[in-house]
């Protein structure tokens, strides 16, 4: 896959390239920022498909001067927005309020966004310094929860036709209860990758790294490689593809023409983290590979109406069932890849679906996801819970400026997922990035309520508060030493997608939640400050209830926090 990449790059440089900018890091804040504008709107914007994220800088800049032009920008708040927008990819608006009022030293901060910049017609630079420092409250450890990340963000374009961008930080954090609980039973740190311990065992020590180079080969047409993270959907939570996992390695090729938005993915992904091809950990061997191959095509019809529909597969040449190869023509594009694993004997692990957003009328938007795993018609007809008839359904809503209270936002969002849905009979084939879902972070096994209220009554003060109440089927905790000394657990209801499907409890009469009932109640106050441009600090509060009749999962915890971030997205673990 590594020399896939690096063709791929050749490839990409050896096109004469158009105008390209690239793309703002995933942020649940600032895209909720964008997208509120199109649904306050009613209209599906014609500058970005919504279900695909991250966008382009300039797209972001041609849609809120196009929101700005119908009159979407009216509140003493919304100027705000549209003004802290325009500032951040102020190389693409050239708005004269991203000029600062004195630059530090003559030579920094010229720019109320980057700390250093060079602007000239065949070089255009931005670095930043990335810091998030917190301390914070968790009832159930003794431990102070603690956050120290440093590091710098870099972008950037050559002759305006090739695009870069670099993120870098070291961090250490001590974890809350809950996420150390989970470590406990899958030993990796939530979103991220390799990591170490740190405070002798308290806490986590590890190394964050992002970059990638894009290029816009047509007007139509962009190309990226690198290794970053993606996300489908317009939820909080996607069954698609979310950012949950590391990022990954990847080349994406993206056409937006006419109504149509088609995007092409391949990435390599880390299989195991636990054992190596042999069976043990060998570190001079390397963790085994896997691929997820993607393709997702979003059209919009007429004004209000966006569909999209995509499929995916998982395969990997490291599989030693035998039927690990690389199989070449899921590089194809423009294939259906549901036949061509038929044919190569049904080894791999293909999803599809569709989802969909409609803005129905101003300031009130509906949108949804389905994936399909699985199915056997004639056990859907029967309704007999065959395992394998695997999906899992998101519906949701937005209402801006709710109630005629201007910057006021709620999101309503279910989350449905049947047992066994994104696993296989091999962890090179379940839909896990380094044991980690790709999708939902509940895996599978569960039903999910999820509430948002967000309210910006000043300019600088954003207030988030999140409700979110779950049900999932857990396995037991109880496991039994196999010959090789690693644990094997004596149950398989469905909602770890690291297990292997074939230890299944049973063939038929598989509910959602079944298992060992765990009830979550997951509930968050936010208020953040944005004392500088993207300089904020932030005050927390989580309330968490666990009851299940598993003593493991049967635990409260409740966490307060004050954090100061620069130029980085709030670290969240909602699950």
């Amino acid at each position: 896959m590594r020399s896939i990449l690096l063709i791929s790059l050749f490839l990409i440089l050896a096109v004469v390239a158009h105008a390209q900018s690239p793309y703002v890091p995933l942020n649940e804040d600032y895209y909720q920022w964008v997208d509120r504008y199109e649904v306050k709107m009613g209209t599906v914007m014609p500058q970005f498909f919504t279900s695909v994220k991250p966008y382009k800088r300039s797209a972001i800049i041609n849609f809120v001067d196009s929101v700005n032009a119908m009159g979407g920008f009216q509140s003493r708040v919304d100027k705000f927005t549209y003004d802290y927008l325009r500032n951040d990819s102020w190389e693409w608006s050239r708005a004269e309020t991203s000029d600062s009022k004195k630059a530090f030293l003559k030579t920094f901060y010229k720019k109320k966004s980057d700390f250093f910049h060079v602007d000239i017609p065949e070089f255009d630079l931005h670095i930043n310094p990335v810091l998030y420092v917190g301390m914070g409250k968790d009832s159930r450890r003794d431990e102070r929860l603690f956050t120290n990340t440093r590091g710098v963000e870099v972008r950037g374009m050559v002759d305006r036709k090739v695009g870069f961008y670099t993120y870098l930080t070291d961090n250490q954090m001590v974890l809350p209860s809950y996420v150390w609980d989970q470590m406990r039973l899958n030993p990796v740190v939530p979103h991220e990758g390799f990591w170490k311990d740190f405070k002798s065992g308290k806490g986590v020590d590890f190394l964050q790294a992002r970059g990638y180079i894009t290029v816009d080969a047509t007007k139509s047409i962009n190309l990226q490689a690198g290794y970053d993270r993606f996300f489908i959907g317009n939820g909080v939570r996607s069954f698609i593809f979310s950012d949950y996992a590391p990022p990954v390695s990847f080349f994406k090729a993206n056409i937006k023409v006419w109504k149509l938005n088609y995007m092409y993915f391949i990435s390599e992904m880390t299989a195991d983290v636990s054992a190596s091809l042999g069976g043990s950990r060998s570190m001079d061997r390397g963790y085994p590979d896997k691929y997820v191959t993607f393709h997702h095509l979003s059209l919009n019809i007429g004004k209000k109406l966006n569909i999209g529909v995509f499929e995916s597969v998982v395969f990997s040449p490291d599989d030693t069932t035998g039927a690990g190869k690389f199989e070449w023509a899921y590089l194809n594009p423009i294939i259906f890849y549901r036949a061509i694993e038929q044919q190569n004997g049904s080894s791999d692990n293909v999803l599809l679906g569709f989802d969909y957003k409609w803005n129905a009328v101003k300031k009130l938007s509906f949108y949804g996801q389905f994936v399909l795993d699985e199915f056997v018609l004639s056990h859907i007809k029967a309704g007999d819970g065959w395992w394998a008839n695997k999906f899992a359904v998101q519906v949701g809503g937005k209402y801006v400026d709710a109630f005629g209270i201007p910057n006021l936002d709620l999101q309503g969002e279910i989350n449905i997922a049947r047992p066994f849905t994104y696993s296989h009979n091999t962890q090179y084939a379940n839909y896990t990035n380094y044991q980690q879902p790709i999708a939902h972070p509940l895996g599978a096994n569960f039903k999910e309520v999820v509430g948002i209220l967000r309210y910006q009554p000043i300019p600088k003060l954003y207030v988030t508060g999140k409700l979110m109440v779950s049900r999932i089927g857990r396995d037991s905790t109880d496991y039994d030493w196999g010959s090789d000394k690693t644990p094997t657990y004596k149950y398989n209801w469905g909602s770890d997608l690291l297990k292997n499907n074939k230890t299944r409890e049973k063939e038929l009469g598989n509910t959602i939640g079944q298992g060992f009932k765990n009830d979550i109640v997951y509930g968050s106050l936010t208020a953040s400050w944005q004392f500088k441009h993207n300089l904020f600090i932030d005050l927390n509060v989580v309330l968490r209830n666990s009851k299940s009749v598993l003593a493991f999962y049967n635990n409260n915890t409740s966490i307060t926090s004050l954090a100061l971030r620069w130029n980085i997205a709030q670290r969240t673990y909602e699950f």
